[in-house]
């Protein structure tokens, strides 16, 4: 997995690693790489933020006190070290907000140690060198916007914000209105880390929504594909069975050819199973026309079919479905003697003259042929048909398929 972050960091990303002597595989298992990095960075970060204090210690030297710039400059490199670390190997990590994949109770300690000795030598640096170290509250502030999570860094961003508005207060003080444009520095950058794990977290929900949702629509297809190649290929079987049966003792050889179709017919329907299982499932109009005949044949069902070749449309894979199931449910329940087929570029109709509906629910079939058609841009209709039976038919108002 690699590493994630914003795309200006890229470049700068790049020629840190060169300054490390090698390229750094961006991935959470090179964590020393990546720490590594991060400490050039954070270090990169904490000179650009400091180097202003660097005239507050010049200028108290020129002014004669010497101890107060000695002691001023140890505590400003001390400090510009804890950022450096606070901002780099200890920084909190992004994706830590989802996944919680570095939780460790002894950096959570040396993170807390690294803010409270930031606070230390904040105040330390402005005892020494007056208001101008005052803003090196601001960066104990986002220092804790980088390593804590945004609950934990609020309380301390509150806490900095509320002593230097504070400090307006106090008039002995001299600093003016000066903190209150430094106090909304650390609200700001908390704002927007707030904004980014909010928005990861989002990415992290969309992400695993979209998976469970293709598992629930991956799972639907492979219901219906088992239901139309099993159901329509079990009811076929379990017809020829039966006439077998009834021929064996009067017609052996017809009998005979039922069962081979019988074994023909399994072994399509395990090929579909694997199919299916595969993702590799295809129907055809005219090969599902030529397995009707058949199966109402079997029946005793009178078919009257049409042509495939003179059924030229897009949607004949669909209508191929519509075919089956509809085939399928007249062997298996109807009862009828004539069967009718009409088709053209947009409809299939498939119509009985058998019992009927009968205020029966839908089953999980026609249920299934229903979502299929309408993922095709098409609809579904079952209804009483001229003959006292059922119909089926699909249709399109246009002949492009969706």
């Amino acid at each position: 997995m690699t590493v994630p972050g914003p795309a200006w960091n890229r470049p700068v990303a790049a020629v840190l690693d060169r300054l490390a002597g090698r390229t750094i595989d961006r991935t959470v298992t090179d964590r020393r790489g990546v720490e590594r990095r991060r400490f050039f960075f954070g270090g990169l970060l904490a000179i650009a933020w400091l180097i202003y204090l660097v005239g507050g210690v010049t200028g108290a030297w020129h002014d004669g006190r010497h101890w107060q710039a000695v002691l001023a400059g140890t505590f400003l490199l001390f400090f510009w070290t804890l950022i450096a670390t606070t901002m780099g190997p200890l920084r909190q990590p992004d994706w830590d907000e989802v996944h919680h994949e570095y939780a460790d109770p002894r950096r959570d300690r040396l993170r807390w140690a690294a803010i409270g000795a930031l606070a230390v030598l904040s105040f330390a640096e402005t005892a020494l060198l007056g208001l101008t170290a005052l803003p090196t509250l601001i960066y104990v502030a986002v220092a804790a916007v980088f390593v804590f999570p945004p609950r934990i860094s609020g309380r301390v961003v509150a806490t900095v914000s509320a002593l230097m508005v504070g400090s307006t207060l106090i008039p002995a003080l001299h600093y003016g209105t000066v903190p209150l444009y430094f106090a909304f520095v650390p609200v700001l950058m908390w704002v927007g880390r707030e904004v980014g794990t909010r928005r990861g977290q989002l990415r992290e929900l969309t992400r695993r929504q979209q998976g469970e949702l293709a598992i629930v629509e991956e799972r639907s297809r492979v219901a219906r594909d088992v239901h139309d190649i099993l159901g329509h290929s079990l009811t076929v079987i379990t017809v020829k069975t039966e006439l077998a049966q009834r021929l064996l003792a009067t017609d052996p050889v017809r009998a005979g050819q039922e069962m081979a179709d019988v074994e023909r017919l399994a072994r399509e329907a395990l090929a579909g199973v694997r199919d299916t299982v595969g993702g590799l499932r295809e129907v055809t109009l005219a090969g599902e026309l030529a397995n009707a005949r058949t199966a109402l044949h079997a029946a005793g069902i009178e078919a009257d079919l049409p042509d495939a070749a003179a059924v030229n449309s897009p949607h004949a894979e669909t209508f191929a479905w519509v075919l089956r199931e509809a085939v399928t449910n007249i062997v298996r329940h109807s009862g009828a003697r004539h069967c009718w087929v009409r088709a053209d570029a947009t409809h299939i109709e498939i119509a009985d003259d058998g019992t009927g509906l009968q205020d029966k629910p839908l089953g999980s079939g026609l249920t299934g042929l229903r979502e299929r058609v309408r993922a095709d841009g098409g609809s579904l209709s079952v209804t009483a048909s001229d003959g006292g039976g059922v119909s089926v038919a699909a249709r399109y108002s246009d002949p492009v398929p969706n």
